[in-house]
């Protein structure tokens, strides 16, 4: 009697699957870091897989979809990767205005306590200045 081996084929497709996904992956993600137009035919030819496996997988195809959609709205030059802002430059932008933010907000504060305490002062020279008045 022949021993079943078919767990070892069942093994050997499904990693063959992951591999394929991998690359599919792979590739997404590397025409979208470099600017691509994102098409199933770009990722297809780049993965290696053929454009119709692409559409039979329902996630693969929504991320294809929603990259070709990004890219559609994103303005005719795009930038290239390593052209882009990183996240934590972006951080440190952020950080430095909401700190020139508080700086201002503090400005801003002392100011008015300059101009109440001048305002002040002004009404009450007027008053010093005509006791009849201070009354109305």
């Amino acid at each position: 009697m022949r021993a079943d081996n078919s767990q070892h084929i069942v093994e050997a497709a499904r990693r063959r699957s992951e591999y394929t996904r991998s690359k599919a992956i792979q590739a997404l993600r590397s025409l979208d870091a470099a600017g691509e137009p994102i098409t199933f035919d770009a990722v297809a030819k780049q993965a290696g897989v053929s454009r119709s496996w692409l559409y039979g997988q329902p996630d693969l195809r929504a991320e294809v979809e929603r990259l070709r959609a990004a890219h559609r709205r994103a303005p005719a030059s795009p930038v290239p990767a390593r052209q882009r802002t990183s996240d934590a430059s972006l951080l440190r932008r952020l950080e430095a205005a909401n700190t020139r933010a508080r700086q201002l907000a503090e400005e801003n504060r002392h100011l008015r306590d300059q101009l109440a305490s001048a305002l002040g002062e002004q009404r009450a020279a007027r008053i010093t200045e005509d006791p009849g008045r201070g009354q109305r």
